[in-house]
């Protein structure tokens, strides 16, 4: 033990302790009294002044906490590195009395606030790195005065205002990393000054302008990255001589004209060439010199003439073909035209994406594809590509997505092609490709999307196409020449979301087993044979929203179901349909509905001009014995509407009459349920049937004898605890206007008094298997429950869509306002279904979002660490709302942290937390169990599909980043900056085509 020591040093460290509050890896355990600071971990000691503290090193300890102001004790520091860990608050000022420090790294925390001004008093100082925090405010001009400083890295925080000009005095700087800020304003012209930079990094901001020629004198630069910018200009003719040792040159999504300079070739160490999303225009120039070149990106310009030898810089093995590393070529919507070049199979054997769709291109694609042996996507599209499909495209076994769309193909599809079992997207519409759909797509078994639309494809619907159950983005036949019935098992396309095989000649009745499509949003099929009724299996596709059923022989009555589905277009027209048209929901919308060529429907909405109905039930006799008779023939929703509605005419009026009458006096003559059968299904409710205790009431497991043995949830509400019957009466209320697959499911309710008297509430659900979401992520007895990441991101899109369906197709707006795992309910498959409408609100007015019922108790608006927190502050109660509690229902599902977890405090919460991860650090906050066996923990290596074996870690760690991202976006503080609900789906089902790929 060394004796002595420096007392302000050792009061410095022990200060900075305490104010780390979490040190999960112990690291700090050292630094106590057994022994002299300079051998506590982490601390470095001079070697002439052996009791003062030079060095400070706890990097990647996931240490959470502030950083004390006595850190400007340590006055002989040099070199301090606090890098990757969870560290909150504002950067001390006192940084500037360290006039010794060299070094200081802070990236990859939560650092908040605005940079102080006076770290510019440390001379010494030659790295300077506050990367991915949460810093903001301007740059400050004051740090032009570091004389040493090589580098400066700013990026991934929310830096505004312009590029301070005295940054153009660090004469010493090698690195200028700002990527990822709100920088706005001109490029400085002193940057030019810069004579040593060879890292300059200024994308993704709102920069303007042009390139000040003076920069392009910095012949020292390697890497050059202004992409996402709105910088104008063009790419100048002596690129090369002005930087001889780029690598990179990255200037996508800006404004650049002109061409492409000849001289480009001689970037003889050109890594990456990232040009897409410009106004380039004319040809591409020889490449032949580009040896190092991996990734050759220029999409999204004008580039071409549109004729022969517009892909000349890849026409022969003394061009692209050099380019042993190459791995993207990427030349998407430019004007190219001609044909493709046979030596285009000379390419890169590392090449994984190959992409020339939306050109002018035209004759057979060349043989010898095949020798692309790493190929993952392979892009033809939108060209005029003729001849047959070559077979040794069969060869190209890691091809995940293959696009020949919108070309002349003719012939059959090749047996070849059988070997491209990872597909999970192939699109072949719109050529001329035809005779049999052939029985090799049974192989694809992890297709996610599939297009063999306008063809001339012929034959029955194979079992093998049905078998693909995979499929969960679309299936698409149409405008072939199909004959035969739709096939029973079509059912087993469970997870599809848009199913078309319109316009073909399909004939026989629809079967009931496409009721079973549970997640169909599309279905068309129009333009065919069929003839039957509409089956009524069909009620449980409540989340259908295009339903085109035009052109066919189908006949009967049009279900009254159709009124609950949130249908934005429903074609029924040029059918035989009779009876009455329904009036209620997406009926009452003309635009949206068609019904043209039946004869004989009458009734409907005004618009339509129906002839009117005879009818024997009268409108208004709400209690007649024909209302009764409906009733009694009416199950689920549809019966638990009409119920709630007589109940709350009579419970109203009654109260008129009655002033004195309290609600245990009503009687049982319009509910479906005694409080006696009740007490039977739950045996007693008893404490053994017990599901969950929530705010206003338990959950009971039971058996309704009347439900054909299945079990029930019954929920009894707890009429002792204020604001319980509003509850209650908002729950009847939202039952009785919504309904959606993704919903739980009312089967009944109950509003009497149990055997003492006592008012007595009670509504009986469908019961979900697989109990709550809640319990999955955070068990507290028995074996722990795991989530697969697949099968949380199914869960995130099935309450994804239950708040579309809440906020975007009901006919008045809900917000749910208590999203929270424990309200998420799974069933069988692990469905997701979003449960409890004890909080909820109607919005009169949409685009405002202002309450017009407000059916639950004031100033109630969610649960702690998901309510949004505007709503703290006496905002009304808004969809906006809803989308919060998801995002932050998001971030908890992946991380499994709780919001309320003990971790988080003052200004530092979940989404902090996560935010301050992205995108490098995603493997510290993500829940470790989705990084282990493949991300695929919660199923077992005998019922994983190939695809879910097949994942990667890499692929993992960009789906967690893409749904973080998400998460955050949604959970955004600011109400106008979180992402519309309907927008997240899309993102949503585009991850899972990542992560299945």
């Amino acid at each position: 033990m060394i004796p002595g020591g420096n007392e302000t040093d050792k009061l410095a460290l022990l200060a900075i302790k305490a104010q780390l509050k979490e040190d999960p890896n112990q690291f700090l355990s050292s630094w106590n009294e057994s022994s002299h600071f300079c051998l506590w971990r982490g601390v470095t000691c001079s070697k002439r002044h052996r009791e003062r503290v030079t060095g400070l090193d706890l990097s990647g300890q996931k240490l959470a906490g502030t950083i004390s102001p006595r850190i400007g004790n340590l006055s002989f520091l040099m070199e301090l590195y606090f890098q990757n860990n969870s560290l909150s608050g504002q950067i001390p000022p006192e940084f500037g009395r360290l006039r010794r420090l060299q070094v200081l790294r802070l990236s990859l925390n939560s650092l908040s606030g605005f940079i102080p001004v006076n770290i510019s008093n440390c001379l010494n100082l030659w790295g300077l790195d506050f990367g991915y925090n949460q810093l903001i405010g301007k740059i400050p001009r004051e740090f032009g005065s570091f004389p040493k400083l090589e580098r400066l890295v700013l990026e991934f925080n929310t830096l505004v205002g312009q590029i301070p000009y005295s940054l153009g005095n660090l004469s010493s700087l090698e690195m200028l990393a700002f990527y990822q800020n709100k920088l706005s304003g001109n490029i400085p012209n002193s940057l030019g000054q810069l004579t040593k930079l060879t890292f300059f990094v200024l994308g993704s901001n709102n920069l303007s302008g042009v390139i000040p020629p003076s920069i392009y004198n910095l012949s020292s630069i390697v890497t050059f990255d202004v992409q996402q910018n709105q910088i104008r200009g063009s790419i100048p003719s002596a690129l090369p001589k002005k930087f001889p040792n780029l690598e990179g040159f990255l200037i996508s999504w800006n404004q650049f004209t002109g061409s492409i300079p000849v001289s480009i070739s001689n970037l003889t160490n050109l890594v990456n060439f990232e040009v897409q999303d410009n106004k380039l225009t004319g040809k591409v120039p020889n490449l032949q010199k580009l040896v190092n070149l991996e990734t050759f990106n220029i999409y999204n310009n004008q580039l071409g003439t549109g004729t022969d030898g517009d892909l000349s810089f890849i026409s022969d093995l003394s061009h692209l073909t050099n380019a042993t590393e190459l791995k993207w070529v990427i030349v998407y919507f430019n004007n190219f035209g001609g044909t493709l070049p046979t030596s285009i199979s000379n390419l890169s054997t590392k090449l994984e994406i190959l992409g020339v769709q939306g050109n002018k291109l035209y004759g057979n694609i060349p043989a010898g594809m095949g020798n692309l042996i790493n190929l993952q996507l392979l892009s033809f599209g939108k060209n005029n590509f003729s001849g047959n499909i070559p077979s040794d495209i069969g060869k190209l076994t890691r091809l995940n997505q293959l696009d020949f769309e919108s070309n002349r193909l003719s012939g059959s599809f090749p047996t070849s092609l059988q070997n491209l079992t990872m597909l999970s997207l192939l699109e072949l519409q719109g050529n001329n490709l035809q005779g049999n759909i052939p029985s090799i797509f049974g192989k694809f078994n992890s297709l996610l999307h599939l297009d063999l639309s306008q063809n001339n494809f012929n034959g029955t619907i194979l079992q093998e196409v049905i078998d693909l159950t995979s499929l969960s983005i679309t299936l698409n036949l149409s405008r072939n020449q199909l004959t035969g019935s739709l096939p029973m098992e079509i059912g087993k396309l469970s997870n599809l979301g848009k199913l078309d095989f319109s316009n073909n000649m399909l004939s026989g009745e629809l079967p009931g087993s496409i009721g079973s499509c549970v997640k169909l949003e599309v279905l068309h099929l129009q333009g065919n044979l069929f003839n039957g009724s509409i089956p009524s299996s069909m009620v449980a596709l409540k989340g259908i929203q295009d339903l085109d059923l035009s052109r066919n022989n189908l006949s009967g009555e049009i279900p009254k179901f159709l009124e609950g589905f949130a249908l934005n277009n429903l074609n029924l027209s040029f059918n035989e349909f009779w009876g009455a048209v329904p009036i209620e929901g997406a009926f009452k919308n003309a635009s949206s509905t068609s019904f043209a060529g039946n004869a004989r429907l009458c009734g409907g909405i005004s618009i339509l001009q129906l002839p009117k109905c005879n009818s024997k039930v009268s409108r208004n006799g709400r209690l007649s014995t024909s209302l009764i008779l409906i009733i009694s023939s009416v199950s689920g929703f549809a019966f638990l509407g009409i119920v709630i509605v007589i109940s709350f005419l009579f419970v109203r009026s009654s109260r008129k009459k009655h002033k004195g009458t309290t609600p245990s006096t009503l009687g049982n003559s319009f509910l479906q349920v005694s409080y006696g059968t009740l007490l039977k299904a739950t045996d007693g409710f008893s404490p053994t049937n017990l599901i969950d205790v929530g705010g206003f009431g338990s959950v009971y497991k039971g058996l309704l004898d009347d439900y054909e043995a299945q079990p029930v949830a019954v929920k009894v509400f707890n009429m002792l605890r204020q604001g319980a019957s509003k509850s209650f009466i908002a729950e009847c209320e939202a039952m009785r206007n919504i309904r959606h697959r993704n919903l739980v499911k009312v089967i009944t309710a109950c509003s009497s008094v149990d055997f003492h008297g006592n008012d007595f509430k009670a509504l009986v659900y469908e019961f979900m298997d697989n109990g709550s979401l809640e319990e999955w992520l955070h068990p507290t007895t028995g074996t722990p429950k795991n989530l697969s990441l697949l099968q949380r991101l199914e869960i995130a899109i099935d309450v994804d869509c239950a708040l579309d369906y809440l906020h975007n197709h009901c006919e008045t707006p809900v917000v749910h306002c208590d999203l929270k795992p424990s309200n998420v309910l799974l069933g069988k498959e692990l469905t997701g279904h979003v449960s409890d409408f004890g909080l909820v609100r109607f919005l009169s007015n949409p685009s405002s979002n202002f309450p017009e019922n407000q059916t639950s108790s004031v100033g109630i608006r969610g649960s702690v660490g998901y309510a949004a927190p505007e709503y703290g502050m006496g905002s009304e109660v808004a969809t906006n709302g809803d989308i919060y509690s998801f995002g932050i229902l998001v971030l908890e599902m992946f991380t499994e942290k709780r919001p309320t977890d003990d971790m988080f405090s003052d200004n530092f919460n979940l989404h902090n937390f996560v935010k301050a991860a992205l995108p490098q650090r995603i493997t510290e906050v993500a829940d470790s169990l989705l990084l282990r066996e493949g991300g695929n923990s919660g199923a077992s290596t005998s019922t994983a599909t190939p695809s879910q074996c097949s994942m990667t870690t890499e692929k993992i760690q960009v789906c967690l980043s893409l749904i973080f991202q998400i998460g955050i976006a949604c959970s955004s503080e600011s109400p106008r900056d979180r992402k519309d609900i309907d927008k997240v789906i899309s993102e949503l089902r585009s991850i899972r085509v990542v992560l299945l790929g």
